[in-house]
């Protein structure tokens, strides 16, 4: 008589459970029990072996009496003499060792790999972070790791984003008002940007704050689209008048706002020097306050390690 489709169940047509499949690793004992019984084979006894291994004797026991159970036949014979080891523990202990000696390839080839991931650190990096605050990081790692060699791409947030995503670098800072889609980050300062103009300027002489509005109807030096320093700057103020210049780099566009050519806006970090000489001077804002967070990243799912997590924990003083 045939079984309808309603009769049927998930477990199969009997109605019962369909056995669970175990990996191997719950059928095969695991390497430090390999290796007692390897240590056992060539000391004939469980207390050398153990002290050999650095446990106990009655541990070095249990873990033997362990696998005999898992396998389901005796091992090891115990005696006042010694501890020999049966037919079926000779033949086992002849598998352990070629288990043993593949774990030991495969150590091997880890360390290998390991060696080969922390000889170089690529990192890619925004310009100010590139110039102003990645010398002294990588100085100190430096002294951590002197044969880690390091390489640093300067760009844009926009072209760090793209660095870490085609594989190009291991870790990643910007400065930007947001993460580039694709990456996970970290905050690790912040940052204030200042506006300042060269002393001959009109603004330098100004008595009253200057209004945000202002500053974003005035021609300034600014550095080129997808710079973290534009991205704040543009949405702080809610859109930019056309630029007087479009420059690369931070250096660049202090170079031309100490030159006279206009006002710029440019991180703290990098105008140290220029306003303690009076190169440049600071012009105060009423009504804007213009602050980022610096942040390092790292494509998702992918969080450093190595080289990178060193220099990632160097950044924030851990």
């Amino acid at each position: 008589m045939g079984v309808s489709a309603e009769g049927s169940t998930e477990g199969g047509r009997s109605g019962q459970p369909e056995p669970v499949a175990v990996g191997i690793a719950h059928r095969v004992p695991d390497l430090g029990a390999l290796e007692l019984l390897l240590a056992v084979a060539r000391l004939g006894s469980l207390g050398r072996a153990a002290r050999e291994l650095g446990i106990t004797q009655p541990a070095a026991s249990s873990r033997i009496r362990s696998m005999e159970r898992q396998l389901g036949v005796a091992l090891v014979d115990r005696s006042p003499r010694g501890s020999r080891l049966t037919d079926a523990g000779a033949l086992v202990t002849d598998w352990a060792r070629r288990v043993v000696e593949a774990a030991e390839a495969f150590d091997a080839g880890a360390q290998a790999l390991r060696g080969r991931r922390d000889s170089r650190l690529r990192v890619a990096a925004s310009m100010t972070i590139a110039e102003y605050l990645l010398p002294g990081w990588l100085l100190a790692l430096r002294a951590q790791r002197p044969d880690t060699a390091v390489s640093l791409l300067a760009g844009n947030s926009t072209a760090v984003a793209e660095r870490l995503l085609a594989g190009e670098a291991d870790l990643g800072f910007v400065e930007g008002l947001s993460v580039p889609p694709a990456l996970d980050s970290t905050v690790i300062a912040h940052d204030r940007l200042i506006v300042v103009t060269a002393p001959g300027h009109p603004w330098a002489r100004r008595r009253a704050p200057l209004a945000g509005a202002e500053l974003a109807a005035t021609p300034l030096i600014l550095r080129e689209e997808g710079s973290g320093t534009r991205q704040v700057l543009d949405a702080a103020l809610g859109g930019l008048a056309r630029p007087l210049i479009e420059l690369s780099s931070t250096t660049a566009v202090k170079a031309a706002a100490v030159s006279g050519a206009g006002p710029a806006v440019l991180s703290e970090l990098a105008l140290g020097e220029e306003l303690s000489t009076h190169r440049l001077v600071s012009i105060p804002l009423s009504d804007v306050q213009l602050r980022r967070a610096l942040r390092a990243v790292w494509p998702t799912g992918h969080r450093p390690t190595g080289p990178a997590r060193e220099l990632l924990s160097l950044t924030r003083g851990l």
